[in-house]
């Protein structure tokens, strides 16, 4: 048994007693990788995908005597569709109808230990495990068939599920038996010829959305058991202040209130109501006195203050003696805090049942967190169950890990009792971990025949990773009477990378020098949102690249096409410029213009060009994004629909970062607190049209879709806006006030 396997126990073993579990997987704690979850790539070993770490089959299928099919995966659904993507992939392995299949995600009482649904690895890791397990499985049960049945394996036919051969029938369910498919995985698996692929392949309906469309239970959010009650948690004013005197006496008579609770720093207040405990909430603040605090840096000083923190230099990639001649171009580019802006504040319910604590959370890493709740309450990680229910907005550490450990402390003072915790939208905004402010300065030489000679790129980063994985990266953990400290925040490496992801360039240049300068100090506290440092690094890198086309009288396609060989960029390229028109393209008037940016997301994922034709309103300050073209490249496409849906997701969420997003802060507070202080895309805005072309390689490997398309779509904005303009903005965001100083300097 290792850090990342667990024990290999029998999926049979673990159900009893009508399905009752009494143990759980992998019960070793994960906390020295917790931060690196970008970098925890499954399939290292001799088995593909998450097989290498949890090599059983019945790991991964369940099929009873009744037939019925269970499959299992330690990821989690947050809204990227990935429940159904992997249903088609057994289904088709399996030889069964879509329906037939039901799909248990991310529970540490059930699932394997998958880690975090991070990085875009839910298809390479989860999916390609399942592809193969469920191949094997198919045939396992074929050739048991054939033993049965006295025949051939090639004598037999497959069809939903039943297996007939010499005028005989056996269905799945009659084939299984005690440890039947408790055997280990083999590196080679009898995948099917993707030529008869019936479910891979097709847009099968998602089948997550219909609740959410008709407000039933969707999220954790709508989750309420027997007897729950409702909790609202007290934060300091400030990081790290300390509360210094608290007077609970008339909260406690206040109607409906069950519990004050006070350990430490941290203040709670447990009622029968939601909105009871959101006036005793508001009471208890009213009454708590608090004191200290840490400074912040000066807003507008940020950018300096990054390049004069500490930081970990190390060069990334070196390639070739460079001090390539031609002329030299400079440019410098910035990102600002960002926040998630999920739209459903975070919520947990947790419920201590003699010596169990479950948790249900939006958690996109149920075994890490369940490690860290452990730790904070003092239990035996076998004791704490964490299962995942989807969230009302995601895709990065927010505020879900926190919710989950506050419901599991309080809890754990309302013994017997379920307890549900729903953050406040101030909450939300203040408290999450935002993405991290960066720096990039990029310098380039462009030789005479309009190539890039020698290309020089630096990034200034704090962390992007600091999931729990121990208690001291979770708020209630810091603030109890006997704190845990917050762990020493690390540089994920490359490939994956966290603010240096994507800044290794794509193209191939003969003389290039990538370094990275990891800040380990947060002025403000921050962790993983999506993309990590690839929205940023793609924003600089391809906004350069239009520099560098324009400065050689290029067209900014051909440019890059000039300096890609890979045929798999340079498809999705020429993809998107001729369904864009770009070679036909003309203006259509003034503060009309276009713009172009290609990436392959961790230089090892998916493919992703953009195009986007907008419109320039001067005296507003306002971009239209008029329409967009988008094509992508995942490798072999399981639903093309749902590639459509994460590419279109992440056009529209990278606009609304590229143009709208930016944390506001003062040295005393955070002032972001709500929609209005933190202004994001509005339906109004969206793109006019999005036409995303996906193209599919049956057979090939799994490459993830969806954090592909939020750095080409920031690039593209901003090449646009110079074209429309003849003015570059290279500070995100374009916000209004920005584009009008821009356009009236």
């Amino acid at each position: 048994m290792n850090a990342l396997s667990g024990p290999a126990l029998s999926r049979r073993s673990l159900l009893g007693g009508g399905g009752a579990l009494i143990l759980s997987f992998s019960l070793a704690p994960r906390s020295a990788l917790s931060q690196s979850e970008e970098a925890q790539v499954s399939g290292t070993g001799p088995l593909p995908g998450s097989l290498s770490d949890f090599p059983y089959l019945d790991s991964w299928i369940r099929i009873d005597e009744d037939d019925s099919i269970t499959v299992f995966t330690g990821k989690a659904e947050l809204g990227q569709g990935i429940r159904t993507a992997l249903i088609q992939v057994a289904a088709e392995q399996l030889d069964v109808d879509f329906s037939r299949v039901v799909l248990e995600t991310a529970d540490t009482g059930q699932t394997p230990n998958e880690g975090y649904t991070a990085a875009s690895h839910s298809m390479s890791e989860s999916g390609t495990a399942i592809l193969n397990a469920a191949a094997q499985v198919r045939a396992l049960l074929i050739a048991r068939a054939a033993d049965q049945l006295g025949l051939s394996a090639d004598q037999l036919t497959v069809d939903d599920g039943v297996i007939t051969g010499g005028g005989r029938s056996l269905s799945y369910g009659k084939l299984v038996g005690p440890d039947v498919l408790h055997v280990q995985a083999q590196p080679q698996s009898p995948i099917k010829d993707p030529s008869t692929n019936r479910i891979i392949g097709k847009a099968v309906r998602r089948i997550d959305i219909p609740a959410k469309l008709t407000g039933a239970v969707a999220y954790v959010q709508d989750l309420r058991l027997p007897g729950m009650v409702h909790a609202r948690v007290v934060r300091p004013p400030v990081y790290g202040a300390r509360l210094t005197g608290i007077d609970t006496s008339e909260v406690e008579t206040m109607p409906g209130v069950v519990q004050v609770i006070r350990d430490g720093n941290y203040l709670a207040v447990v009622a029968r109501g939601e909105f009871q405990a959101i006036q005793a909430m508001r009471a208890l603040a009213a009454a708590a006195e608090w004191g200290g605090g840490i400074a912040l840096p000066e807003k507008t000083e940020i950018y300096d203050v990054l390049k004069r923190l500490p930081s970990q230099e190390s060069v990334i990639q070196e390639k070739g003696s460079g001090g390539g001649q031609g002329t030299r171009i400079e440019a410098a580019y910035h990102r600002p805090y960002q926040l998630h802006g999920s739209i459903g504040p975070s919520c947990a319910v947790g419920h201590v049942d003699g010596d169990r604590l479950t948790v249900w959370s939006h958690t996109q890493g149920v075994y890490p967190d369940r490690d860290a709740i452990a730790e904070m309450v003092r239990m035996p990680p076998e004791n704490v169950r964490v299962i995942h229910m989807e969230g009302a907005g995601c895709y990065g550490h927010n505020g879900a890990d926190d919710a989950a450990a506050d419901a599991a402390l309080i809890a754990t003072k309302v013994p017997g009792t379920p307890v549900r915790v729903q953050w406040m939208r101030e909450d939300e905004h203040r408290f999450e971990p935002y993405g991290s402010a960066m720096v990039v300065e990029a310098s380039a030489a462009l030789g005479e025949s309009g190539t890039i000679t020698d290309w020089v790129y630096d990034v200034w980063s704090t962390p992007h990773s600091t999931r729990p994985g121990s208690a001291g990266n979770l708020l209630a953990a810091n603030l109890i009477a006997d704190p845990f400290q917050a762990d020493e925040p690390i540089s994920i490496p490359q490939p994956a990378g966290g603010g240096d992801r994507n800044a290794v360039p794509g193209y191939d240049f003969p003389n290039s020098r990538v370094t990275k300068h990891f800040i380990r100090s947060m002025p403000l506290r921050v962790s993983a949102m999506r993309s990590l440092g690839a929205y940023m690094n793609v924003f600089a890198l391809e906004s350069f690249m239009d520099e560098l086309a324009l400065k050689a009288g290029a067209d900014p396609v051909e440019f890059r096409l000039k300096h890609l060989s890979d045929p798999r960029a340079r498809d999705v390229v020429t993809t998107v410029a001729d369904r864009f028109g770009w070679s036909d393209w003309k203006r259509k008037g003034p503060g009309h213009g276009r713009g172009f940016a290609y990436a392959r997301y961790k230089n090892l994922a998916v493919y992703c060009a953009v195009a986007l034709e907008i419109e320039v309103e001067r005296e507003a300050g306002l971009v239209r994004i008029l329409r967009a073209v988008a094509a992508t490249d995942s490798g072999q496409a399981v639903n093309p629909d749902g590639i459509r849906n994460q590419t279109e997701g992440g056009i529209v969420q990278s606009a609304s970062w590229t143009l709208y997003e930016e944390v506001d802060y003062s040295t005393d507070e955070i002032l972001s607190r709500d929609w209005a202080s933190y202004p994001i895309m509005r339906f109004p805005a969206v793109p006019g049209a999005v036409e995303v072309h996906v193209i599919d390689r049956p057979g090939e490997p799994f490459l993830g879709t969806g954090e592909g398309s939020q750095g080409p779509t920031a690039a593209a904005i901003a090449n646009a806006f110079a074209d429309a303009t003849g003015r570059r903005i290279r500070d995100l965001p374009l916000s209004p006030e920005k584009i009008r100083r821009t356009l009236e300097a």
